[in-house]
Order: C-alpha cells, then sequence, then structure tokens
C-alpha cells in the first residue's frame, strides 16, 4: 500500500509559507512522487492567516486535501492555535519558538528558526526555508538534494545562495535534534 503524507504549512502572511508549500511539492515531485499542494490565505498579503498543504505519495492520490496532519510547521502563534491540534496521533509538530509560545502538546518539536535565519544570513525572512531544511532532516519524507535543487530553481529571483544557507542551517539543526533524540 501506497504511503501518503499530509502536510501543513502556516504562518502569518509574509512568513513564506505558501512558498514553504511550493518548494516542499516541487522536491518531492523531483523524487518521483505524487504531490498535490494547495494554498489558503487572507486577504491582507502581509499580516493574515497563510497555510499552504502539501499531499505525498508514492501511489495515486485520491483526495487532494489534508485530511489530519502527519506533520505541521507553525511559524506563529496564530497558526498553532488554528492548526496545532489537527496532527494526526504521533505526527510531527514543529514550532518556530520565536513566534509560538503555546502549544497543543508538550511533544512538539520547537526551534528558534526565526534566529537562526538572521544569525546565518542576517535576514528573518528566510525562516520558512530553515523550516523546510529542519522538517526535511527530521522526516526524510524528501531528499535533501531535491530540496536544494527545488530551492535552487524556485527561490525568487537573486535569493537562490541566501535560501540555500538557510538550508543548510535547517538541516544541521533538524540532525543536530534527532542525534539528541537517540
Amino acid at each position: 500500500m501506497a504511503r501518503r503524507y499530509e502536510v501543513r504549512l502556516a504562518g502569518t502572511g509574509g512568513q513564506g509559507a505558501i512558498l514553504a508549500g511550493i518548494l516542499l511539492a516541487d522536491a518531492a515531485i523531483r523524487d518521483g512522487k505524487n504531490v498535490v499542494q494547495t494554498q489558503s490565505y487572507g486577504p491582507e498579503a502581509r499580516g493574515g492567516a497563510s497555510r499552504a498543504e502539501v499531499v505525498i505519495s508514492d501511489g495515486d492520490i485520491h483526495y487532494p486535501k489534508v485530511l489530519q496532519s502527519d506533520i505541521i510547521l507553525c511559524m506563529s502563534q496564530e497558526a498553532c492555535d488554528r492548526y496545532g491540534g489537527q496532527i494526526r496521533e504521533g505526527g510531527l509538530l514543529i514550532l518556530d519558538q520565536d513566534h509560538v509560545s503555546r502549544a497543543p502538546t508538550t511533544r512538539a518539536v520547537r526551534a528558534p528558526l526565526t534566529s537562526l535565519a538572521r544569525q546565518a544570513t542576517g535576514r528573518e525572512i528566510v525562516a520558512n526555508v530553515v523550516g523546510l531544511g529542519m522538517l526535511t532532516a527530521l522526516t526524510g519524507i524528501v531528499s535533501r538534494e531535491a530540496m536544494e535543487a527545488a530551492v535552487r530553481d524556485r527561490a525568487p529571483k537573486g535569493t537562490a545562495d541566501l535560501n540555500l544557507k538557510a538550508l543548510a542551517v535547517g538541516f544541521a539543526e533538524g540532525e543536530r535534534i534527532r542525534r539528541e533524540a537517540r
């Protein structure tokens, strides 16, 4: 039976949840998987709620929506309040601890994604890509090579190197957390 992964990436408009969803979907396609990516955002370009949903499967995808997330990345408290409890038992909830102080579970993985982005690149705007790197390292849902290629090809014009640096920091943080969990 084919494995279906349901991923929700959520934050406030301007934090890059939509781009993160596009990058994750692109990486999954590069790995030869079937993918559906959807997105939703408030009427404000920045400041309103936004989310991207990505369904990844080795087989056919018969229903394109996320029913119960296997993985949720929350970049804001509003996103965590709205979506954090909608995770499958045993699922992975990743929180940007710089913006999320309350979680619906003590089993959430917390990391200072925004601070890591700022320290590594001087720009907070790439915290979404730090989160993607961490998600990739923790789950193996897509290969590192596919994620790097997606970032190289899909990052906004002129920002590929900045985003690749952010991705590397996220990979390193995810690998550190995985080592400590053993």
